[in-house]
């Protein structure tokens, strides 16, 4: 083992200015709305040049990097578009071409999720050539996350490449530590219909608007009472966005329409979870007042559909399990100080890795998730180029 790490340390830095030249070339690139075309080219010119045997766009516009074609399938998931910039005024820097201060780069992307690409790209080109990835199948995915969690990792295992994995790293951001679950999410929306009148004559109409208060209120003081969890923690929930529908602002508006984000930990399911919200609506708007669940069928930038429920489960793989054991054992390998394992707060693919398919995971990248949609996004170089190790090594010190 000691050799092993000496040697993986060894090439990790004598690559360090490549994987860092890597990593600023792709934050460089924008990648918002999905749009992640021009950097998976990118990424594939680095993974082409490190001799991968297989490198190309699926029909989603994913980049899927593979080395070997052992009979056991490892998948290394960095979703590789990123949120908007917003308010560019809010940026003290470019933030693309971002800075570096104290070590640590500032950019659109640096933490959520580019962080984990350069390591992973590296780290299993590392791994191959050092025979640690003998008797498997290791693919780099690097896809399409920010508007539909688990949506690739779907099309990963059921359109193309077809091909459903025996354990999965994520590489969304956890501080160096070892993650192995979230809580779960189902999107809703919540339409109230009314009755347009001239505002001067407004008592001629009915407010959508109005029909919602109740229902706003209470999803406020819903907190408190929802589902608890010893690790997952507890179940969230807030009104995300509103959309109005009026004829003039000088009118009564006709359609009032809220979006729900609801993060829910284990024991509570979509059905009760749907429920909570429609007991919020008052007696007299049942008829007018309607609780959906949200789908997502908006094309890629390829074209490519692929339709799914805006519903994504909690999970949490098991302390003992194989990988976490694994993943742990290269957090101590690598030098770095002894913690448990952890969760996220935010949500990850491991909706569908872990939630839907079954696919044993865990987290593992540089960065804290805090700083990620924020005019802060950044990561440490240094643990951005050490993630590396974690990745060349991990696959072999899993023992079923």
């Amino acid at each position: 083992m000691t050799d092993k790490i000496q040697e993986i340390q060894k090439r990790v830095e004598a690559s360090r200015e490549d994987i860092i030249k890597f990593m600023r070339d792709i934050v460089a690139i924008p990648s918002m709305e999905s749009k992640i075309g021009p950097v998976g080219e990118r990424i594939q010119a680095e993974m082409k040049k490190l001799g991968y045997d297989e490198v190309r766009f699926d029909k989603m516009g994913n980049t899927v990097g593979r080395i070997g074609n052992g009979k056991k399938v490892i998948v290394f998931d960095s979703h590789i578009d990123t949120v908007g910039v917003g308010d560019p005024s809010e940026w003290e820097w470019d933030p693309f071409i971002g800075k570096v201060e104290d070590g640590i780069l500032y950019a659109r992307g640096a933490c959520d999720e580019k962080n984990s690409t350069p390591g992973m790209v590296y780290g299993l080109a590392i791994a191959r050539d050092l025979g640690l990835l003998d008797g498997w199948t290791a693919y780099y995915f690097g896809n399409m996350e920010e508007w539909c969690d688990g949506i690739a990792p779907n099309t990963f295992v059921e359109v193309d490449p077809k091909v459903k994995p025996d354990f999965v790293v994520i590489g969304e951001p956890t501080k160096m530590l070892l993650y192995r679950g979230h809580k779960g999410r189902l999107e809703m929306k919540v339409t109230a219909k009314g009755k347009s009148a001239h505002a001067a004559s407004n008592h001629l109409g009915e407010n959508a608007i109005y029909k919602l208060l109740p229902v706003i209120a209470g999803i406020r003081d819903l907190e408190p009472k929802l589902g608890d969890h010893e690790f997952l923690g507890h179940g969230k929930i807030t009104v995300s966005d509103m959309h109005v529908q009026t004829p003039s602002i000088n009118a009564v508006p006709d359609e009032a329409i809220i979006y729900i984000d609801r993060r829910m930990t284990f024991g509570e399911t979509k059905e009760v979870v749907k429920k909570q919200v429609e007991d919020l609506i008052p007696a007299e708007f049942k008829d007018s007042v309607k609780v959906e669940e949200l789908f997502y069928d908006e094309p890629s930038y390829t074209g490519f559909v692929f339709p799914v429920d805006k519903y994504f489960p909690a999970w949490a793989l098991d302390e003992g399990h194989a990988l976490v054991q694994a993943g742990l054992l290269a957090r101590k390998t690598m030098g770095l100080v002894d913690a448990p394992s952890s969760k996220w707060n935010f949500s990850t693919n491991g909706i569908y890795w872990a939630g839907k398919a079954g696919i044993p995971s865990i987290g593992f990248g540089p960065g804290d998730e805090e700083t990620a949609h924020t005019v802060r996004d950044s990561v440490s170089l240094e643990d951005m180029v050490k993630a590396t190790e974690f990745y060349a090594l991990v696959a072999s010190l899993i023992v079923d």
